[in-house]
């Protein structure tokens, strides 16, 4: 029985595990969003919403901690200088959005995720528009967030699609069920 075990084991040694979701927690700090099995989309928000709660603090205490899961002083610094204000006036938690992608990977078939921070992209849109935040109404806001979610769940490749007439394949004159003939 697994009373009080939390988290997933997601296949891995504890000291991988741990290495993994810190590589993929400064994975999407760095890039904002990163595509990535569910499993582990789920897993890496137990580590990055505290770090983003730590960010919002922005005291030497905090960047200790942030550094010692992190291990990059960079990473930390753009942290607490650009990610941490975004998130200043939110409330505790809920800084990262998971949006399950309608393809599964190739070769194993696991589900595929997109995992992202929820502020980052719009800010990015308003501040490469040069608007200020609270000019618009609450509906435009949402509306850019909808197309981040419309992007997000959109394939990255165009599906092919399939023409019947020009099929390569031989039809047989045999019926389905009567056995091929031995030739020999």
């Amino acid at each position: 029985m697994r009373h009080r075990n939390s988290g997933r084991k997601l296949g891995r040694t504890s000291s991988h595990r741990k290495a993994m979701l810190r590589n993929l927690a400064a994975a999407l700090l760095t890039h904002g969003r990163i595509s990535t099995t569910t499993a582990k989309a789920k897993e890496v928000r137990g580590v990055v919403e505290p770090l983003i709660c730590l960010s919002r603090k922005d005291d030497l205490h905090s960047r200790r901690e942030a550094y010692r899961v992190l291990g990059d002083h960079k990473l930390v610094k753009r942290l607490f200088a650009e990610i941490g204000p975004l998130f200043k006036d939110m409330d505790k938690g809920g800084y990262t959005r998971v949006v399950s992608l309608a393809l599964p990977r190739k070769g194993d078939s696991a589900p595929l995720s997109v995992i992202e921070l929820l502020r980052g992209s719009h800010y990015d849109a308003l501040k490469a528009s040069g608007k200020d935040e609270s000019k618009g109404s609450a509906s435009d806001k949402a509306g850019e967030s909808g197309k981040t979610l419309a992007k997000a769940k959109s394939p990255s490749a165009p599906r092919a699609v399939k023409d019947e007439s020009r099929s390569s394949k031989v039809m047989d004159s045999r019926p389905k069920n009567t056995p091929r003939k031995m030739e020999g």
